[in-house]
């Protein structure tokens, strides 16, 4: 997107930061806590993120804009190939990359993946400052996390490493400004009070495959896609509200998988549209009436027609 016409104030930076670490290393939770809104999805099911999100944090001195990405990690499916590609060509795009360490974790052989993957861009194109984020830091106690920051230092040539906690706030601000000091100077990307530049029909399929994905077994993540159908505005009103039809499809690899979603007697649907329909009508201030539908799509992770079809 092209910078608004505007002076340029020499105390004014603006630019890209990218997330990015393993699966379920606290990247959506840091990317909400930093723009101050919820708006990409979590979950503490790995590969939750397929999409790269983009939030933006507004500052007086600067415009953060803060590019949240799926896990990279060795991929076994054509899905997973295509979200490692995306990763990858976002990292090349940015102005500072953030490498998320969960605390509570040793690294380990995914950490070393990235850390190689990330050496591999630097030595493509001008070198990317990379800060190390070790997330989660209100679960472990001082020594551990002493212990933690010694080994995340011997990972790789890190132009900072900052441990924060999305959870307390803990340091959160100071990310925010060592983020934004590898910001080049320059006017702002986006007017003020936008949060997201994401679609509204991508937002509202994430929230509900995160209400889908809480309590199910690990295989179902994976298999798990949301496809907004239709978003039809009624032409009456409810409590001086207006109403909007929200027509969904999710979609999984097999007949187990759908009974999973479903639920005895449909009672896990219900659950689930209860769920998502709450933070939907935040999202698009209106009455929702939403429509799920749970359909089998066999094995459309490996499908390239299928991926296509579902939007990957």
């Amino acid at each position: 997107m092209a910078q608004k016409n505007q002076p340029l104030d020499v105390e004014h930076r603006s630019g890209f930061a990218c997330f990015v670490g393993r699966p379920n290393a606290g990247k959506s939770t840091l990317t909400n806590a930093l723009v101050g809104q919820k708006v990409a999805v979590t979950s503490n099911k790995p590969q939750t993120t397929r999409h790269t999100i983009r939030g933006i944090v507004h500052r007086p001195d600067a415009q953060l804009i803060l590019v949240d990405t799926p896990g990279l990690h060795r991929p076994r499916t054509l899905l997973g190939e295509r979200l490692n590609d995306l990763v990858k060509s976002t990292l090349s795009e940015v102005d500072v990359i953030a490498f998320c360490l969960p605390a509570d974790q040793k690294i380990g052989p995914g950490d070393r993946y990235i850390a190689g993957e990330l050496a591999k861009i630097n030595e493509k194109k001008h070198r990317t400052p990379i800060i190390a984020v070790v997330t989660k830091a209100d679960l472990v106690d001082r020594e551990r996390m002493t212990e933690h920051l010694l080994d995340v230092n011997q990972l790789g040539d890190f132009a900072d490493i900052v441990p924060v906690s999305a959870q307390d706030g803990y340091q959160v601000d100071t990310l925010s400004d060592v983020l934004v000091s590898h910001l080049p100077e320059g006017g702002e990307f986006y007017l003020d009070g936008e949060l997201t530049d994401e679609p509204e029909s991508v937002m509202i399929a994430e929230l509900i495959r995160e209400a889908a994905l809480e309590g199910v077994r690990d295989e179902l993540p994976h298999s798990l896609a949301v496809v907004v159908d239709e978003i039809n505005e009624r032409d009456k009103k409810k409590d001086g509200m207006p109403m909007v039809d929200v027509h969904v499809s999710l979609y999984v690899e097999r007949d187990s998988q759908k009974a999973i979603v479903i639920g005895k007697g449909g009672s896990r649907l219900r659950h689930v549209g209860s769920q998502a329909r709450a933070g939907i009508e935040a999202l698009l201030g209106a009455r929702v009436y939403l429509d799920l539908r749970v359909k089998v799509a066999k094995d459309w992770q490996r499908d390239p027609k299928q991926l296509q079809r579902l939007g990957f």
